[in-house]
C-alpha cells in the first residue's frame, strides 16, 4: 500500500492553501461523513503530525479549531475524541464523489469546483432574493399598461357601434373574441385580440354591404341606377 492509502491524512505542501486548513478540512470531512464516529479516538498531536507531513504545532492548533467548533473533545490525560452529539451524513460523500465525477467529465478540476462551491455558498441570502424582487410590478410600467388598456376599450367601444349598423351582413364563419365564464380584468394581449376581431368583423360586414349595393344597382333599370348614383354623390 501506499503512504496515502494507509495515511488518510497526508497533505500536499506544494498546495496553495495552508496545511493547517487542508487538515482542518480533511477532519472535518471525515467526522461529517462518519468515517471518523462520535466518541471515536483521534490520532495523537505527534503522531497526527507525522502521518499528515506537519509539525506538532499545526496539528494542535487544527484541533483546537474542531474543539471551538463543538466537533471534538479534549479528555486530560486520554486525548482528543470526536463529540457524541455530532450528526453524521454519510450521504455527503456520495454526493461529493457524483460532484468530483461531473467536474471531471466537463474537465473542471477538483479545486475550481470546490472554488465555485465556496463561492455560492458564501452569497448573501439576500442576493437569491433579487430575481424575487425584480419579478415586482413596476409602478410605471403597470400605469402605462392601464393607459394603454383603457385606450383599447375606447377603439373596441368605437367598433361595436359601428358594427350595430351592419348587424345584417356580419358573416357567421367569421373570428370570435374569447368568452371567459368568469369575470376577470381583460389585458393588453386580450383586448388586442378583440380589437382586431372587432376590425376584421367590420370589414367584413363593410365588403359584404357595398357588394349588396353594387348587386342592387346592377338589377335595377335605368331610373334606379340613376337614382342610385345620385344618392351616392350626395
Amino acid at each position: 500500500m501506499t503512504q496515502f492509502e494507509t495515511t488518510p491524512f497526508l497533505l500536499d505542501p506544494d498546495d496553495e492553501l495552508p496545511v493547517g486548513l487542508q487538515l482542518s478540512w480533511r477532519l472535518r470531512a471525515l467526522i461529517r461523513t462518519g468515517e471518523l464516529r462520535a466518541g471515536e479516538r483521534l490520532p495523537s498531536f505527534r503522531r497526527l503530525a507525522e502521518w499528515a507531513g506537519v509539525n506538532v504545532g499545526t496539528v494542535r492548533a487544527v484541533y483546537e479549531g474542531l474543539e471551538r467548533d463543538g466537533l471534538v473533545v479534549s479528555r486530560h490525560g486520554q486525548g482528543t475524541f470526536v463529540a457524541e452529539g455530532v450528526e453524521a451524513a454519510p450521504e455527503l460523500e456520495g454526493i461529493a464523489a457524483e460532484a468530483l465525477e461531473r467536474a471531471r467529465e466537463a474537465g473542471v478540476t477538483p479545486r475550481d469546483l470546490a472554488i465555485v462551491a465556496m463561492a455560492c455558498a458564501g452569497l448573501p441570502e439576500e442576493l437569491g432574493r433579487e430575481s424575487a424582487a425584480e419579478e415586482l410590478p413596476d409602478p410605471e410600467a403597470e400605469s402605462e399598461a392601464i393607459e394603454v388598456r383603457q385606450e383599447l376599450r375606447r377603439q373596441i367601444a368605437r367598433l361595436e357601434a359601428e358594427l350595430a349598423s351592419y348587424t345584417a351582413h356580419l358573416q357567421a364563419d367569421l373570428p370570435t373574441a374569447p368568452r371567459r365564464a368568469v369575470a376577470h380584468v381583460a389585458g393588453v394581449e386580450e383586448l388586442e385580440q378583440t380589437r382586431d376581431t372587432l376590425i376584421a368583423q367590420l370589414a367584413a360586414a363593410q365588403q359584404e354591404s357595398e357588394q349588396e349595393v353594387r348587386q342592387r344597382a346592377r338589377s335595377r333599370g335605368p331610373l334606379g341606377r340613376a337614382m342610385s348614383r345620385w344618392r351616392a354623390k350626395r
